[in-house]
């Protein structure tokens, strides 16, 4: 799976489940002060990526991870 398609259903998710407006999603925007992602809405994208992507994501891997584009990252790593 190429990272394009990985970022469009990351963001597909995000617009449609979690309602963050597409304008917002860009690869500097912050997690929680840009798209206001809260804990809750990470589990439900947390339990979303496992699901569709079979892998496991650690709450320890992800503590340095801020921006969408750095999650991006993580998750194309994951997968490799």
């Amino acid at each position: 799976m190429n990272r394009e398609t990985i970022e469009k259903t990351i963001n597909n998710f995000l617009i449609n489940e979690l309602e963050v407006e597409e304008a917002l999603l860009n690869a500097d925007a912050l997690l929680k002060e840009d798209l206001h992602i809260d804990s809750l809405d990470f589990v439900d994208i947390a339990a979303e990526v496992e699901k569709t992507f079979g892998i496991k994501i650690k709450p320890e891997e992800m503590k340095d991870v801020k921006t969408l584009s750095q999650f991006y990252d993580y998750v194309v790593a994951k997968i490799q």
